[in-house]
């Protein structure tokens, strides 16, 4: 049986076909703000793929995901948008108003969060830099950085005179001259951010996102694991417990 996941975030669209839970198929493109129109584009390639369901993440607004959704029927399979409740699958959500939590960075603790007596901290290194906490099964909440790339940018456009063309983000000494001052800098922000979350309460650090490597190289003494597709095993749990529930 082949089941079709979407991940949506804010600037790229992911798939994954799987077939007995084996990833056969993926890829990541960038949306240009119109995930609707790239899902458009996708949906006649899916249509001849024998798909028997399909499990969405998707951060965009109801309009938008109305869209998809409405696309996806195309498909005349039964679809099912992932949600961050109070509590599923055991996990307590450590936000006030569940539905403030961001889908994506929930459905990365609830793939790792399993063990009651293991304490977590989850780091996605993509768009934004998230960082979210659990005690065994209690998500206690996290933080929200700008990325390298964001901070980067932001220097572009507010600092007068200064012009800082992209370079590599993979030095932590001292810049001896303003583009390496800049990439070390940032780089170094936010490894300290992460350290001090890290000091103040120690847990298994997992990593996930495009820049999970960069920043294991640096926090090696921490011991991380690095989950290339941890998004995709959240939204997989999220659907066989709903799955299984229904059938219960």
């Amino acid at each position: 049986m082949k089941s079709l996941w979407l991940d949506i975030g804010n600037t790229r669209l992911k798939y994954w076909i799987t077939q007995h839970d084996q990833v056969v198929e993926h890829a990541a493109e960038l949306h240009l703000q119109s995930p609707a129109d790239l899902l458009l584009g996708l949906i006649q390639h899916f249509q001849g793929l024998n798909i028997q369901h399909v499990g969405v993440s998707s951060v965009l607004d109801p309009d938008n995901n109305q869209r998809i959704q409405s696309i996806l029927k195309r498909l005349r399979v039964p679809v099912i948008f992932a949600k961050v409740h109070t509590e599923y699958a055991g996990l307590k959500c450590g936000y006030d108003d569940p539905t403030q939590l961001g889908i994506d960075r929930w459905l990365q603790v609830l793939a790792v969060a399993n063990d009651a007596n293991q304490n977590y901290c989850v780091i996605s290194c993509g768009t934004a830099l998230t960082i979210d906490l659990a005690d065994g099964l209690q998500h206690l909440g996290g933080y929200i950085l700008p990325n390298l790339y964001l901070q980067r940018d932001s220097l572009i456009q507010n600092t007068k005179g200064i012009k800082i063309p992209d370079a590599a983000f993979d030095e932590l000494s001292p810049g001896r001259n303003t583009i390496d001052a800049v990439h070390h800098g940032i780089l170094l922000g936010l490894l300290s951010t992460i350290e001090r979350v890290m000091q103040h309460s120690p847990r298994q650090l997992v990593l996930t996102g495009g820049d999970a490597e960069l920043f294991a190289q640096h926090l090696q003494h921490y011991h991380p694991i690095i989950e290339a597709d941890l998004l995709l095993k959240g939204l997989q749990h999220y659907i066989h417990h709903q799955t299984e529930s229904i059938k219960g």
